[in-house]
């Protein structure tokens, strides 16, 4: 089956990425991997204050997964896996395609700000020739009525 992998952060723009990944997921017969990357360097402290904050951390991923899990399984009859990963943000995505062969779509959100469109996508982008599958952009202020009609 093929995989739509998309990225759990705390941007606003995650939730148009996941909803388009949930609703192409839905309609093509695919499934939807969702991934959360604990940054390696957040934990640099003592030992036992690390693992504990690093299990906090997993277990507000794992409420906020629980969040958008909920809304597609009961609105698009999507099942999404949830992957934690630590480390630097692309090279966990990209060895997460590398290790899961199901994956088949990258889904990032782009942000709206004067920015520009995100870290992720910014530096995603710039290594897209060499990434084995494709990458879907999702702007951040699409509607979703707008994004029912596009997928």
């Amino acid at each position: 089956m093929r995989k739509f992998l998309v990225v759990l952060d705390d941007s606003r723009e995650c939730l148009n990425a996941m909803r388009f990944a949930a609703m192409r997921a839905a309609k093509t017969g695919g499934g939807v991997e969702i991934l959360s990357i604990i940054p390696a360097d957040e934990f640099n402290h003592w030992i036992g204050v690390g693992e504990v904050m690093r299990e906090e951390a997993r277990e507000r991923i794992h409420a906020h997964f629980e969040v958008f899990a909920k809304w597609m399984r009961d609105k698009q009859h999507v099942d999404p896996e949830l992957v934690i990963r630590q480390g630097e943000a692309v090279a966990e995505i990209v060895a997460q395609v590398q290790d899961d062969p199901e994956i088949g779509v990258l889904v990032l959100g782009a942000s709206t700000g004067k920015k520009g469109p995100g870290p992720l996508v910014s530096q995603l982008t710039k290594n897209a020739g060499s990434l084995p599958i494709p990458i879907t952009i999702v702007p951040g202020e699409l509607s979703k009525e707008r994004l029912e009609a596009i997928t």
